[in-house]
């Protein structure tokens, strides 16, 4: 059935699929276990980009798990996170390999991010930082003036 039914149409949909074959008088009812109506959008150097679901607490390493991890050629130290905080766009570089050896927390993801990981424009956006901060031990988050194309 498709997905895109609210449950009250669903409910008349199958109602109307039983009535006279099987039941007199069907009353049907559809109980929603999960919306998803929230999510993060993922890009770069991953398996599989796209929007994906936030459905509960979110880190980074799951929203990357979620779109099949990265590529074999990811740029793992190159992960910014977008985000939009009382209506200033911010951005966050961040460094998957940093976070799976413990030198800083995974970051938690909200619905409405765009996690791009790798070589991407928005990458470029930190190119003067990164060649001055190669080794990054915490992230560095900026207030973005104009648009990321």
């Amino acid at each position: 059935m498709p997905a895109a039914l609210t449950p009250e149409q669903l409910s008349a949909q199958i109602a109307s699929r039983l009535r006279g074959r099987f039941v007199r008088d069907p009353q049907v009812t559809v109980n929603l276990k999960e919306t998803v109506s929230q999510v993060v959008t993922i890009d770069g150097q991953v398996r599989e980009p796209g929007q994906y679901p936030v459905i509960g607490r979110m880190t980074l390493m799951r929203a990357i798990a979620s779109a099949r991890g990265t590529t074999e050629f990811a740029r793992l130290t190159q992960v910014v996170v977008f985000r939009t905080v009382e209506g200033r766009q911010m951005a966050a570089l961040y460094d998957l390999r940093a976070i799976r050896n413990g030198a800083y927390a995974d970051p938690e993801i909200f619905a409405n991010d765009v996690v791009v990981v790798g070589d991407s424009p928005a990458r470029r956006l930190f190119r003067d930082v990164l060649q001055i901060a190669p080794l990054l031990t915490t992230p560095i988050v900026a207030v973005l003036q104009g648009r990321v194309n």
